[in-house]
């Protein structure tokens, strides 16, 4: 066999990747055929790549069953983990919104270009919508406290 170059080597990769995933051209597929009847070891490889090919599309990932999804939930740590990255994620997002509310107020209230009714319409519709959004969040919690089917699994 004769000693092979780092750039044969490369080729030959790439080669066999493009086989493995049924890509090869004519010419393409004519080199990588002469490449594997000059070199076992280049055959081996293929071969083996393509039984890992092969296992790895026939393999899923198995999807708990819903008994094991009820054990996970009865767990104390488990509703606290999540409750508890829930509760943290909202005070960072109130936290930003905020603050990039305040600096887009500001910024209104700065701009010398707008007319003093053009900032009182941004103001107000920027109020208006936080109202609202309040409005739905407290609406939603109040529901979702008071909801007599929250224990059933839809």
């Amino acid at each position: 066999m004769m000693a092979e170059t780092r750039a044969q080597q490369e080729n030959f990769q790439i080669l066999l990747m493009k086989a493995l995933d049924h890509e090869l051209n004519e010419k393409d597929s004519a080199e990588f055929e002469k490449m594997l009847e000059a070199s076992l070891d280049y055959k081996q490889e293929y071969e083996a790549m393509k039984k890992v090919r092969n296992i790895t599309r026939e393999m899923h990932f198995c999807t708990p069953t819903d008994a094991v999804w009820d054990r996970y939930w009865t767990g104390v740590y488990n509703c606290l983990e999540r409750g508890i990255g829930w509760i943290i994620f909202s005070i960072g997002a109130v936290i930003l919104l905020t603050y990039g509310a305040f600096r887009f107020v500001e910024s209104v209230i700065a701009n010398t270009h707008l007319t003093i009714i053009l900032k009182a319409g941004i103001l107000l519709v920027l109020g208006g919508l936080f109202t609202l959004l309040v409005s739905v969040i407290r609406e939603k919690f109040f529901l979702f406290k008071r909801d007599p089917y929250k224990e059933i699994q839809r």
